[in-house]
């Protein structure tokens, strides 16, 4: 893919290439193979914009067909469904690799700006004198995300390490109180159905999943001086400083429906919560978000949940999604609607967990499923 410009003061003509439209998948299916100049240059042009988004139409085309044709049927698709809620309750945590205690790359939607606020967010009560709890997720705030950001921001593991210590080995149960059993966590009971959700659920069950970011100043200054910028001094302490996050277990009901995608998901997870070896939340989260590289509007959203430590963001994406406050019983909760209003999902905090409810249905039913939840 090619475009020519005009160069007006001799009319010499200049050629601009851009990313191939391989690259442009790759930045759907494998973000962390594809180079930051490529990923620079996509941010930034409208044309490749554009072709971005039809790369990442026919990936949801592709799965859509994958899930709805694969053996299993419905099952399989709520497997990957608990999957994407799963990522979504955790406000983009950090998909686990393949095996424990390894590098984990990370690019999106765990990533500079917002993995301040997620790195933050680990896990339970410290279990070292070592470790300072510097965040607990009391509220959730949606964050505007635009696709220009996504793309945009760098590769997390280029400010330092990322270790994953414990994995959540999502699996299906026989029932609500096998998933009870497994995690710890009552399975909401929804009181009435909503119209054209029917059937029994299946039910899933995932363990705890945590991670180690460990700041490195010197690959933070390699990662500013490789895109032509200076890295701010870091504040005493955060040179090898360490920030650990921790979210789950977490158990989800799912009702299927005749295409594969889950009609309804009512899930319950334990909060992100997260430790420090020293270093305080405000202080962290203020400098990772004037690093290179940081679209200013995402780093300006995230300062403005202020430096308590207590608000979880909540990743939206312009043009697709869009977000409104609410409440299920008096505590404060964001509803999520898709553009075509075809998709729709609450997701609020309440005592240290939270709970999602998703399907294919209008904001008003998940609100009525949600306020209408036993347990």
């Amino acid at each position: 893919m090619r475009r020519t410009t005009e160069r007006r003061p001799t009319g010499r003509r200049t050629t601009e290439r851009h990313p191939s439209e391989g690259t442009l998948r790759r930045l759907v299916d494998e973000p962390a193979g594809v180079a930051d100049a490529d990923r620079a240059h996509v941010a930034g042009c409208p044309a490749c914009l554009a072709g971005l988004a039809a790369a990442q139409r026919d990936a949801a085309a592709a799965a859509a067909a994958l899930t709805a044709g694969a053996p299993g049927g419905a099952d399989a698709g709520t497997d990957a469904a608990w999957h994407r809620l799963s990522a979504a309750v955790a406000a983009g945590r950090p998909r686990p690799a393949a095996a424990p205690r390894r590098r984990w790359t990370l690019r999106r939607p765990l990533v500079a700006g917002l993995g301040v606020a997620v790195v933050l967010a680990g896990g339970g009560v410290a279990a070292a004198g070592d470790w300072l709890q510097v965040f607990r997720t009391e509220q959730v705030a949606p964050v505007t995300v635009t696709q220009a950001d996504l793309v945009a921001l760098p590769d997390l593991t280029a400010y330092g390490d990322v270790e994953v210590l414990e994995e959540p080995d999502v699996h299906g149960v026989p029932d609500a109180a096998a998933a009870e059993a497994a995690t710890g966590l009552a399975v909401p009971q929804v009181a009435e159905l909503p119209r054209g959700v029917t059937g029994e659920p299946s039910y899933q069950a995932g363990g705890r999943v945590s991670a180690v970011f460990t700041f490195s100043a010197e690959r933070a200054a390699q990662a500013a001086a490789a895109v032509g910028e200076q890295l701010p001094p870091p504040p005493p302490g955060l040179d090898g400083g360490r920030f650990r996050l921790t979210a789950g277990p977490g158990v989800a009901a799912v009702w299927p429906s005749a295409n594969g995608v889950p009609a309804l998901v009512v899930a319950r997870a334990v909060a992100p919560t997260g430790e420090s070896s020293g270093v305080p939340f405000a202080t962290a989260r203020d400098y990772l978000l004037s690093l290179p590289g940081i679209p200013e509007d995402l780093a300006a959203q995230l300062r403005g949940f202020g430096g308590t430590g207590t608000t979880l963001p909540l990743p939206v994406p312009a043009g697709l999604a869009t977000s409104e406050p609410a409440d299920v019983d008096g505590v404060p909760a964001t509803v999520l609607t898709s553009r075509d209003g075809l998709v729709a999902g609450v997701v609020w905090v309440e005592d240290g967990v939270v709970t999602a409810v998703a399907g294919s249905l209008g904001a008003d039913e998940v609100l009525a499923v949600a306020r209408g939840l036993d347990g």
